[in-house]
């Protein structure tokens, strides 16, 4: 079942994980990021100072993986994950969650 957002916030939250999107404006019909169009990146400066033992940073899917190479040569380690929209069906959520944990299962808190 799936939990309420709040569970799901509480949940990150006991394992330390921020969730920040890469695009912080744009314009879309419907909910495929292929849609996305005249994007404008989020302010990343802001929240890494404030996080300054980040460890990884997550890519959710192509799209924002985008900006690994920016991340990559400020010195943080990252990884792009399997998009996590249902328009991505090449892989079913099973196959996507393993490829999830397997990938953060290093940096989780205990």
């Amino acid at each position: 079942a799936e939990l309420p957002y709040e569970a799901r916030l509480a949940l990150l939250r006991r394992h330390r994980i921020a969730l920040w999107d890469t695009v912080g404006r744009c314009h879309r019909q419907g909910s495929l990021d292929s849609a996305i169009r005249e994007a404008l990146g989020n302010e990343f400066q802001p929240l890494l100072a404030r996080l300054p033992h980040l460890q990884l940073i997550g890519f959710n899917g192509q799209h924002a993986g985008r900006q690994q190479a920016f991340f990559q040569s400020l010195g943080y380690q990252t990884v792009v994950l399997p998009s996590t929209s249902p328009a991505y069906a090449s892989l079913n959520l099973d196959q996507k969650s393993e490829r999830w944990l397997s990938a953060l299962r290093p940096f989780l808190s205990p």
